[in-house]
């Protein structure tokens, strides 16, 4: 049965909560631990207040998505959750963890990746040198291994249904492929939780984001339950 939701009433505090003629869709979900919670996360700058209270659940294997004007906080909470900014009240809590997250380096330890609006990948590069880069792997008196670098990003590609050419040049790939290597290159560095900012800005067709975050989200949530952490 399509899974649908009730909406609290107005001024209420309280959560939509599912209807009940989705139980075994609520039992499921309420059976899998949240991977990231946010609990009344506040950021202020001086006198504005960007995010105000600001409680989130993230359960492996869901999309969400943040809908707002301009201005209304969506990348300010996305960018506390990825480092790039400290919340100035609230909790964040990863795997029912409590943490503070310092920096981005800090966010990819703890399973969390962040692709950017404007991608952050080198042009003159292949695919497999942008994925690696930073982790490469070597053979003898520590040179690159194009090779095997090229062999795992197709495994990669290949395991989360996001197909690409290892050995193409950035500068050669088209929006939707760019986005697909930049997703990529996240999930090679242990992303769990993985943040797109404004997917849709860039790509030609609406699905063209959605269907492969669905994929890597299905299989992540899949390697997650059998492999906890």
């Amino acid at each position: 049965r399509k899974e649908t939701c009730c909406e609290a009433p107005e001024g209420s505090r309280l959560r939509p909560v599912l209807d009940l003629g989705s139980w075994p869709a609520y039992r499921a979900r309420s059976m899998r631990a949240p991977a990231v919670s946010l609990h009344d996360v506040t950021r202020r700058f001086g006198a504005l207040t960007a995010n105000d209270r600001v409680s989130l659940e993230l359960i492996p294997g869901e999309i969400h998505a943040l809908v707002g004007e301009n201005g209304a906080g969506k990348s300010t909470l996305m960018r506390q959750l990825f480092g790039l900014l400290q919340p100035d009240e609230g909790e964040i809590r990863v795997d029912g963890r409590a943490v503070r997250i310092a920096d981005p380096a800090a966010a990819m330890k703890l399973g969390i990746g962040m692709v950017h609006q404007h991608f952050m990948l080198v042009d003159t590069l292949t695919v497999a040198e942008n994925i690696v880069l930073g982790q490469e792997p070597q053979r003898g008196l520590g040179r690159f291994d194009h090779a095997r670098a090229e062999r795992e990003v197709a495994a990669l590609g290949e395991h989360h249904g996001l197909r690409v050419d290892p050995k193409a040049r950035i500068a050669q790939l088209s929006v939707g492929a760019q986005q697909r290597v930049e997703i990529l290159k996240a999930l090679a560095r242990g992303a769990q939780v993985l943040i797109l900012v404004e997917p849709t800005a860039r790509s030609t067709s609406s699905s063209g984001c959605c269907a492969p975050c669905a994929r890597a989200a299905r299989r992540s949530c899949s390697s997650r339950t059998s492999s906890p952490k």
